[in-house]
């Protein structure tokens, strides 16, 4: 395949720009860092690409060496789309960006999708900085369900709900979810506030963020 329009210029920056500069592409990586999905569940989560724009992205960036195309075994018979490890390494890139772009963010307008798995790029490194140990967050909003893995120098999210249970569950709103990701309101203050509810008991990794609620 030609590859695309090149900044021509002998910089890391600008070749990181080649590729992952063009429209969707990082937005896709933010789809992709939550588990591999499916080309329709790509589209539905991805209000307003075109196909032809999401197909011809995804191409792009299997020839980059960002994602790869899995054919997923019987009974099943479709295929995904997943991180390379190259693609995975875009995540300090993402929560980053979210990070600076976390203040831009105030009531949704009219016209804002809304998914509950963007809310956990900003809440990263609230939740990291939370863990004394290796633990599961998992995250109830209206909007859905995400839980994250942190600690341990180990940083990942997924959407959906946590395999087995959590060492720390959480529901609240999308609104009490941002407060907390730009720390204008701790986990505790927040239970306190009953703006945040715990679910279960709180695994030894999160005791400090919410004392009194440790499992036995």
């Amino acid at each position: 395949m030609p590859r695309r329009r090149s900044y021509d210029q002998y910089c890391a920056a600008a070749r990181a720009l080649d590729a992952v500069g063009d429209r969707w592409t990082l937005l896709i990586v933010r789809e992709l860092l939550a588990g591999p999905r499916r080309y329709t569940d790509l589209h539905a989560d991805l209000p307003g690409v075109s196909t032809d724009m999401l197909a011809s992205r995804l191409k792009d960036m299997e020839r980059d060496g960002l994602v790869a195309r899995r054919r997923l075994p019987p009974p099943v018979s479709a295929y995904v789309y997943e991180l390379t490890d190259r693609g995975a390494g875009l995540l300090p890139v993402l929560r980053a960006l979210a990070a600076w772009g976390a203040p831009a963010l105030e009531a949704p307008r009219p016209t804002d999708a809304v998914r509950a798995h963007w809310f956990a790029l900003p809440l990263l490194d609230v939740l990291e900085a939370s863990a004394t140990a290796p633990g599961v967050v998992e995250v109830r909003l209206d909007e859905g369900v995400f839980h994250a893995r942190v600690g341990g120098g180990a940083v990942e999210y997924a959407d959906g709900p946590a395999d087995g249970a959590p060492d720390l569950c959480l529901r609240m709103d999308a609104a009490t979810c941002l407060a907390v990701a730009r720390g204008s309101l701790p986990v505790g203050e927040g239970v306190a506030a009953g703006r945040i509810e715990v679910v279960g008991e709180v695994g030894d990794a999160f005791a400090a963020v919410v004392p009194g609620t440790m499992r036995a």
